[in-house]
């Protein structure tokens, strides 16, 4: 049995956070800044007893300390990689788990789309949080007809959004750490390399930790921007030829968290949709979907497993247990041995008809 009796909250320092209820632990690494780890750890404590829920601030070696304890169910946020690793651990003790794992989620721009509003909000949904949103559009998959317009637009919201020095806005954060805005410009560096183009934004300053909002086209296959989950204010652009191509182009890679759909054609809505698997879809705007409580979420094999959000996430954290209650006489009773014609002919009945 897990060592707490009621449900228990589980936050482990600044890289990862965890929660549990009902004897299951929610491990979350979400490369929290020690101040709101403080803040976090602050309000379970007041808020709460330690039997009721506790947070617990350590680093992975705690993550790994606490999933080798015997817990009903475990929740992960995180990495495809670490949830393995997740997942193994609880199958020592036969837990069942929930994987939030993120991915590459594509936003899909077709030539019916109104471009403008359409852009503008992949513009809002990629750089909110500067990227680090584990459902905002990892590349952008457009209508190779619509490129020089989608450029123009892409740079016309970036200004409108954070001015003409993107550096100097107050509405654009910055890269959690110093490690994540390292992995971020090696990724640039390792595109430019191989002869992509910035189409807009691209620079960075390290003591800051800022990189600028930017959109990159002329990836090969091969860079490292279409093969990792980004996360960061880095949009790759890939054109396509028809929307049939752009099908085969996602359903090349892992099946995404998120896809985002951006069309006023019913039929080609509905062709991607009855042709992919994401975890979950917005029609004409994207990250809205997470916030609908009446709508599941999460991903789909390598982008997790397991539903979560208002009774879809009651559903997960329970244990639907059966109870049947038998009164002194039951139909069983009428087939007990030994057997004769009669009772195989109600047995033959039941067969039949139930």
């Amino acid at each position: 049995m897990s060592p707490w009796n009621y449900p228990v909250s589980l936050t482990f320092g600044p890289l990862v956070s965890a929660i549990v209820a009902g004897n299951t632990v929610i491990l979350k690494p979400s490369e929290m800044t020690p101040n709101v780890s403080i803040v976090m750890a602050e309000l379970i404590k007041d808020i709460f007893k330690e039997d009721e829920v506790v947070l617990i601030e350590g680093d992975a070696k705690t993550a790994q300390e606490l999933l080798k304890l015997p817990f009903n169910h475990i929740f992960f946020t995180g990495s495809p990689a670490v949830g393995k690793l997740v997942m193994k651990a609880a199958a020592e003790h036969l837990a069942s788990v929930t994987l939030e794992l993120g991915g590459k989620s594509p936003a899909i721009v077709d030539n019916t789309a109104h471009l403008d509003k359409a852009i503008k909000k992949i513009v809002f949904g990629k750089f909110l949080n500067s990227g680090q949103t584990c459902i905002t559009p990892d590349y952008l998959l457009i209508d190779e007809k619509l490129k020089g317009d989608v450029v123009a637009l892409f740079s016309k919201y970036v200004r409108a959004f954070y001015s003409e020095n993107p550096e100097t806005s107050t509405s654009l954060c910055r890269i959690v750490n110093q490690k994540h805005f390292e992995r971020l410009k090696a990724h640039l560096e390792e595109a430019i390399s191989k002869s992509a183009v910035i189409e807009v934004g691209g620079s960075s300053d390290a003591e800051n930790y800022f990189i600028e909002p930017t959109l990159i086209s002329g990836l090969p296959e091969n860079a490292s921007l279409l093969q990792e989950e980004i996360f960061g204010p880095i949009l790759p652009l890939v054109t396509y030829k028809t929307i049939e191509e752009a099908v085969g182009y996602i359903n090349a890679k892992e099946k995404p968290l998120a896809l985002y759909i951006y069309s006023k054609n019913k039929k080609r809505i509905d062709f991607i949709l009855n042709n992919t698997r994401a975890g979950s879809t917005a029609i004409n705007h994207n990250l809205v979907q997470f916030l609908n409580l009446n709508l599941p979420f999460g991903g789909i094999n390598n982008s997790g497993m397991g539903k979560s959000h208002g009774f879809f996430g009651f559903q997960e954290f329970s244990n639907q247990r059966s109870v049947l209650k038998q009164h002194t006489f039951g139909a069983v009773d009428l087939i007990y041995p030994p057997y004769n014609k009669l009772k195989q002919k109600i047995i033959d009945l039941a067969i039949k008809w139930f």
